[in-house]
C-alpha cells in the first residue's frame, strides 16, 4: 500500500484543517465541533433541523451549515459533491438508540433504525473517497450500552455488535483514509435526556453512585476522545471504549 503522499499531522493538532461533523447541531456533536474549532479548524456542522443548525452555527461562530437527511442516501451523495475542496476529517453523531421487543417494534421502525447506523456509515464511506484527503479520517459512532443481552434490545445491541466489524473492513477499503469507532455508553446529553424523560435524575444518580470514575460521563469526555482520533494518524480500524466502566458494573 502506498504511503507516501500521506501527510503525518502528529504534533499539530486541527490548526487549518477542515471537519466535517455530521449530527453536529446538539449534543456529542455540538460538543465536538466546539472543541474542534478552538483547536484551530473550520467546521461545518449539518443536521436535519435548519434552526437548531442556525443557532449551533452561531455559537460556533461559523457561517456555513448544510441542513440534509444523513440517512437518505441521495442527500449524503449530493452533500458531498456540493462541498467545495477537500476536507480533512467527517464524524457522524447522526442517530439514536431504538428500544423495543422485536413484537413491538414495526418494519418501519426496524428499517429506519438500521439506515441510521448501516447506512449512513456505509453511505459516508463511499462518499469519503476524493472528498476526505489522504490521511484524514472518518470518526463513527457506536455503543457499549447494548452488549448484554436483555430484553428490549435486540435491534439495539446487534447494531452494537455490527459497527466494529463494518469498520474495521471500511479501514481496509478507504486507506490511507484512517476510519474508526467511538463506542458511548450513557452520555449526559439532550437525546439521554429525551429518551428517559422524567428517570434522568436518577439514572445519573445511579451511575455516579457505581462508575469506576465517579461521575457521567459527558458530551466533552467524548469530544476529546474524537480529536485524539482525529489527530492520532497512527489509529485506523479501532474501536474505542468510553462509558466511565459501565460495562463492568451492574446495570
Amino acid at each position: 500500500m502506498a504511503t507516501a503522499d500521506v501527510t503525518p499531522v502528529e504534533g499539530h493538532g486541527l490548526a487549518g484543517q477542515r471537519v466535517v461533523v455530521i449530527g453536529g447541531s446538539a449534543g456529542i456533536g455540538l460538543e465536538t465541533a466546539r472543541r474542534v474549532r478552538a483547536e484551530g479548524a473550520d467546521v461545518l456542522p449539518t443536521g436535519r433541523n435548519v434552526d437548531r443548525l442556525k443557532q449551533a452555527a452561531t455559537q460556533l461562530g461559523v457561517d456555513r451549515f448544510a441542513a440534509f437527511d444523513a440517512t437518505d442516501p441521495a442527500s449524503i451523495e449530493r452533500f458531498f459533491k456540493e462541498v467545495p475542496g477537500q476536507v480533512d476529517h467527517v464524524m457522524v453523531t447522526a442517530g439514536r438508540p431504538h428500544y423495543g421487543r422485536l413484537a413491538d417494534l414495526s418494519y418501519d421502525e426496524l428499517r429506519r433504525t438500521l439506515d441510521e447506523h448501516f447506512v449512513t456509515t456505509v453511505e459516508v464511506a463511499r462518499h469519503a473517497p476524493g472528498k476526505v484527503r489522504s490521511g484524514g479520517s472518518l470518526v463513527f459512532m457506536g455503543g457499549t450500552g447494548s452488549r448484554r443481552p436483555a430484553l428490549g434490545l435486540v435491534i439495539a445491541s446487534t447494531v452494537t455488535a455490527a459497527m466494529p466489524a463494518l469498520i474495521a473492513n471500511l479501514a481496509l477499503e478507504l486507506a490511507p483514509i484512517r476510519v474508526n469507532l467511538i463506542a458511548p455508553g450513557f452520555v449526559d446529553t439532550p437525546l439521554s435526556a429525551s429518551l428517559l424523560g422524567d428517570e434522568l435524575d436518577r439514572r445519573r444518580r445511579q451511575l455516579r453512585d457505581t462508575l469506576p470514575i465517579g461521575r457521567v460521563v459527558g458530551p466533552a469526555d467524548v469530544a476529546a476522545l474524537a480529536v485524539h482520533l482525529m489527530t492520532n494518524t497512527a489509529i485506523t480500524g479501532a474501536t474505542f471504549d468510553i462509558d466511565g466502566g459501565q460495562q463492568f458494573v451492574a446495570a
